[in-house]
């Protein structure tokens, strides 16, 4: 076992997959030289060489454009786009071809593609480089939307998602990149997308989180346990395909359900969550499903990101309200 970080976890996972696999390629703004904004490819261009890692310009159109020509003939592209929210101008190529090609070639072509970039907000950043848009690509029919929230989860689903034959977006919670470390097997190992976690088992109430959220709902799971609160904590890690079942089975248990994230309200992932609660396990209810997010507005700057996201104390009081219900 090593002790890694998310940017070590997900860096070895790469190192593993264009060792064992010749057809996967890295490749993004920066990623070569550089090692990417953050430094997750570091030190793979001089491995494997500028073929398998390599800098392209700065155009996340042809970026994800030309990955699916890539996966099409065989490769498994590895596509960095240096901040989720430069990820628009390639949004076009994401659903038109890279979401479709398989279900237009009627399985004769598939594009094992992964798109990766860092998301999200709390590292006093700007609105493009903070916020969070998974519901947008899980609403896409054809592409998997996967979120880990620990350095272990991440180099598990980032090799799974690379061997993957339908495509992935995998979102990378910058605030976790070095924010917190954990024994991290150094052979390879794999975790199925479309599975979440039982992170912490309880019986008054289920709280589901995903990415950098995860830490904040413990955090609040620690004052809440205080007061005697039997929380169960789910981490989704898959938003598309959502593993429902889990969640359903934990609420028969608890009777409430209370889901955390960073993302804007309306229509997001939390309402999606619910709206399963509600279909499967309703009568099993004791209080009204119930969400924490953030706000229907663009990220603030940073003096006002506080103020934006959800953070311990909210979570504390939103699982007291629900258990009080």
């Amino acid at each position: 076992m090593a002790v890694m970080n998310m940017v070590q976890a997900i860096n070895s996972a790469l190192d593993f997959k264009l060792k064992d696999d010749e057809s996967v390629v890295v490749y993004g703004e920066d990623v070569g030289v550089e090692g990417g904004v953050f430094r997750v490819t570091e030190g793979l261009q001089k491995k494997y060489g500028e073929k398998r890692v390599f800098d392209t310009p700065l155009a996340e159109s042809m970026i994800i454009g030309t990955g699916v020509g890539m996966g099409a003939m065989g490769l498994r592209p590895v596509a960095e786009i240096q901040f989720s929210g430069f990820i628009y101008p390639g949004f076009n190529q994401l659903i038109s071809h890279v979401s479709r090609i398989r279900a237009r070639s009627r399985g004769t072509i598939t594009c094992p593609m992964v798109i990766r970039a860092p998301y999200g907000g709390g590292v006093r950043a700007l609105e493009m480089h903070s916020e969070s848009l998974e519901a947008v690509y899980g609403h896409i029919p054809g592409l998997k939307m996967v979120i880990p929230a620990t350095p272990y989860d991440a180099k598990g689903l980032m090799i799974s998602a690379i061997e993957d034959n339908d495509p992935v977006m995998f979102l990378e919670p910058k605030k976790v990149y070095r924010a917190i470390k954990q024994e991290v097997p150094e052979e390879p190992y794999r975790i199925k997308i479309g599975k979440a976690k039982v992170a912490q088992e309880g019986d008054q109430i289920t709280v589901v989180a995903y990415g950098a959220m995860l830490r904040a709902v413990q955090q609040g799971i620690a004052k809440a346990k205080k007061e005697g609160i039997s929380v169960e904590l789910i981490d989704l890690r898959t938003i598309f395909p959502m593993d429902t079942d889990t969640i359903v089975e934990s609420v028969k248990k608890t009777g409430r359900i209370l889901v955390v994230h960073e993302a804007a309200r309306s229509f997001g992932t939390g309402a999606e969550i619910m709206a399963a609660v509600n279909e499967e396990a309703f009568l099993y209810l004791e209080a009204p499903p119930t969400r924490l997010t953030g706000f229907d507005t663009i990220v603030p700057l940073p003096m006002g990101e506080d103020l934006y996201y959800p953070d311990a104390d909210r979570v504390y009081h939103h699982i007291k309200k629900v258990v009080e219900f």
